[in-house]
């Protein structure tokens, strides 16, 4: 992906952050939006960001607010949520509220680069909506329901299948426990019923299930399957 044709928006009211931010993304060449409230970047919308890295915490608009008003405006727009130390029910509000990642302050610029890669591979790939999902060496045909491992192919059980299958579609993204009990159940059900089903997927798929290398926990608020190569 060239960089140089990536605008992104920054939604932050602390001007450090968003030096800290202008300076680090130009290096990568991002074309960087800013916006110092929450009035301001929806009015910035009309430049069509490619992403949008969001504060949560802003002096006019609460985060989560601003966060349904983007998403009503913009339905698919990759959105890396920055929050506050230790707001776990923040991160949790605004990942069931459509943001794709979060990050919490303070933050590596390397890790946000990545996680930034990541939201805008996701979306590529929504667009795409690739039959064939490959990160390392774990495939997955979404069309032919066969899921292999180098040449070795993995039988999964139904359940297993259609939570390996909603992480693939959200590759690279953070999906909250609520939303993939939500998806897998179509109500929400005990959180234990998901941690059973992700520990025997882990059996099946991954080398080391205690180390895993693809489907990641993200402690206290879900999981994510690594983004696709």
């Amino acid at each position: 992906m060239n960089a140089s044709a990536i605008k992104v928006l920054v939604i932050d009211d602390e001007p450090p952050i968003r030096k800290l931010l202008r300076m680090g993304l130009s290096t990568q060449g991002y074309d960087i939006i800013e916006a110092s409230n929450g009035k301001i970047g929806l009015e910035k919308l009309a430049e069509s960001p490619a992403l949008i890295i969001l504060d949560l915490g802003l002096p006019d608009i609460q985060g989560h607010d601003l966060l349904r008003m983007i998403r009503g405006r913009n339905e698919n727009v990759p959105i890396v949520v920055l929050s506050s130390r230790g707001d776990e029910a923040g991160k949790v509000q605004a990942l069931d509220l459509g943001a794709d990642d979060y990050l919490t302050k303070p933050f590596g610029m390397d890790e946000l680069l990545a996680r930034m890669r990541a939201a805008l591979r996701h979306q590529l790939q929504v667009q795409g909506e690739r039959p064939v999902f490959r990160t390392g060496d774990l495939s997955v045909d979404l069309v032919r329901r066969i899921v292999k491992v180098g040449e070795k192919e993995i039988k999964l059980s139904p359940k297993e299948y259609d939570l390996l299958r909603v992480l693939v579609q959200h590759a690279g993204k953070v999906l909250t426990h609520r939303f993939l009990l939500r998806e897998l159940w179509d109500e929400l059900t005990d959180a234990q019923y998901l941690r059973v089903y992700v520990r025997q997927l882990r059996q099946k798929i991954e080398a080391d299930p205690e180390r895993p290398q693809f489907v990641l926990t993200e402690t206290g608020i879900g999981y994510r399957l690594r983004a696709a190569d």
